[in-house]
C-alpha cells in the first residue's frame, strides 16, 4: 500500500539521539515528516535536526515558544536559521507575539533568500479538557470557543496554521477557510490505547473533519511491529475519504 507520507508527522519522543535517527531510516520510505520535540531538543539539541535533515526528511520542530514578544521572535529566528520545515507558538501567548514572530522570520528569509518555515499557533494542548480549563485556568466560556479564538487570532497575525485537537478541526476549517494547515495531535486509532490524551481521535475521523497533518508517536511506535500499525493507520486514512 501507498502510504500517506504528506499527512502523517511522526514523532520521535525519545530522548536518545542516536535511536531517534534509527526511527528516521527505518520510516525512511514511509515518513516524509519528524517531530523534534521537548525531550529530544532538550537532550540532543539542534544537531539532531541537522542529522533528520541530512537524511533528507524535514523536522517539524515542536518546542511550543511562549514568551515576551521579543523572546519568542529571536527562538523563531534561530529555528529558521536550523532550516525547520515548521515550527510552533503558543497562540495563548498574544497576537502581538505572533505577528512580530512572523514578521521577523519573513524579513531573515527575505534577507538571506531561504524558504519560509511553517508557522503553527498552538490552540488547547489535548491533554486539558473542559473540565481543566474551566477549574484550573479560570476560563469560563467552552473549549471550542476558547480554540476558535485562538485559532483567529493565530490567522490574524499571519501565522501559516494552527494545533489543535481533531475535535475542533471542522469548526476552525469552517471559520477560517482553506489554506490554513490544521495539525492535529492525540491522534488514537480505535486500537490503540488514549494514554494521558484527553481529546482524541481516530485517523480515519480526523482526516474526514479536515486536519491537514496527523502528529503520532506513541500509538506507532510503542505497537509490536510499528511498520505494520503504520499501514493500518494508513488503510484508515485512506477509507476516509
Amino acid at each position: 500500500m501507498m502510504p500517506k507520507k504528506h499527512k502523517i508527522i511522526l514523532a520521535l519522543d525519545v530522548s536518545d539521539a542516536d535511536y531517534a535517527i534509527e526511527l528516521v531510516d527505518k520510516f525512511d520510505g514511509y515518513i516524509d515528516i519528524f517531530k523534534v520535540g521537548l525531550e529530544l531538543f532538550s537532550s540532543a539539541g539542534p544537531s539532531v535536526v541537522e542529522k533528520i535533515q541530512k537524511k533528507g526528511k524535514k523536522v517539524f520542530l515542536d518546542l511550543k515558544f511562549h514568551d515576551i514578544p521579543n523572546t519568542v521572535s529571536r527562538a523563531a529566528l534561530a529555528a529558521t536559521a536550523m532550516g525547520v520545515y515548521m515550527f510552533n507558538v503558543h497562540a495563548s501567548s498574544g497576537f502581538e507575539t505572533m505577528k512580530r514572530c512572523r514578521d521577523s522570520v519573513a524579513e531573515l528569509c527575505l534577507k538571506k533568500n531561504i524558504p519560509m518555515p511553517k508557522m503553527l499557533g498552538v490552540t488547547v494542548l489535548t491533554s486539558l479538557s473542559q473540565e481543566t480549563i474551566k477549574a484550573e485556568l479560570g476560563i469560563q466560556h467552552s473549549l471550542r470557543t476558547h480554540v476558535r479564538r485562538l485559532a483567529d487570532l493565530a490567522h490574524k497575525a499571519g501565522l501559516d496554521g494552527v494545533i489543535a485537537s481533531g475535535h475542533e478541526v471542522s469548526m476552525i476549517r469552517n471559520h477560517i477557510g482553506k489554506g490554513f494547515i490544521i495539525a492535529t495531535p492525540g491522534i488514537r486509532p480505535s486500537w490503540s490505547p488514549p494514554d494521558d490524551q484527553k481529546r482524541t481521535m481516530t485517523p480515519r475521523d480526523a482526516v474526514r473533519e479536515g486536519a491537514d497533518y496527523l502528529v503520532m508517536g506513541r500509538s506507532i511506535l510503542n505497537q509490536p511491529d510499528p511498520l505494520k500499525a503504520l499501514d493500518l493507520i494508513n488503510l484508515e486514512i485512506l477509507t476516509a475519504a
